[in-house]
């Protein structure tokens, strides 16, 4: 395997990743942490505070995509792939799936995509406003218990971190096999200002849309998907 490492965005040495996914799993082999110490990419992109530099980060890029938590990197990676002028950021705390990321990268010899190994809100501060023209949250950990609602994702405060740096007229995809977060989602978009239904809820998954091996796990096991396509409102 080639070194990878140019892919990663940030991960401090010291601070060990987290493994497993939504619901836990094994710990990651201790030599997975090779892929996750600190990007050579020139400072300050991907270290600190200070606001990341696109054009440095993708030179060729026409537009910016993100993806906020990828699991195994399916469907970033076939993203990546079927766009290569698009430039991808890909989002998760999980080892085990920035490993699976960093594999499908090095199968498809993929140079599009830069990975940032952690929690999304702080790279959404860093990111310059209006920067991204479409941002994926597919199948996100559902918190089912009501003391843990705090902890999903899709809400009032993601919700404004996410129109700040989406382009006018931007895309919004979400989507969720889990009845509770399908309702949560509606209700949390419905109360958005900065986003209108592009169309909004689709039962049926939209052409463009890579399957990803959870989804088809999802399907097969009864239940039901459901997609969201909204669009940042263009304000005066």
């Amino acid at each position: 395997m080639e070194n990878l490492l140019p892919h990663l965005l940030v991960q401090p040495e010291s601070t060990p990743l987290p493994s497993g996914g939504a619901g836990g799993g094994h710990r990651a082999a201790r030599s997975r942490s090779c892929l996750v110490r600190p990007s050579p990419l020139s400072p300050p992109e991907g270290r600190g505070n200070a606001p990341l530099d696109l054009h440095k980060l993708f030179p060729n890029a026409k537009e910016i995509w993100l993806e906020i938590g990828f699991g195994s990197g399916e469907h970033l990676a076939a993203q990546a792939k079927a766009h290569p002028e698009t430039g991808f950021i890909g989002c998760e705390p999980f080892v085990n799936g920035v490993a699976g990321l960093l594999s499908l990268i090095d199968a498809e010899k993929l140079e599009n995509i830069r990975i940032h190994p952690a929690d999304a809100r702080p790279l959404l501060d860093r990111l310059p406003p209006a920067s991204i023209a479409r941002a994926f949250v597919l199948f996100p950990d559902p918190w089912p218990k009501k003391r843990h609602i705090g902890r999903r994702f899709i809400g009032p405060d993601n919700l404004v971190k996410l129109a700040r740096v989406l382009k006018p007229g931007g895309e919004l995809r979400l989507a969720s096999d889990d009845p509770t977060m399908q309702a949560w989602m509606q209700e949390q978009m419905a109360g958005s200002p900065d986003f209108e239904p592009a169309p909004g809820l689709l039962h049926t998954r939209p052409a463009g849309w890579p399957q990803t091996r959870y989804e088809e796990k999802a399907v097969k096991a009864g239940r039901k998907p459901l997609y969201f396509l909204f669009r940042k409102v263009s304000k005066p």
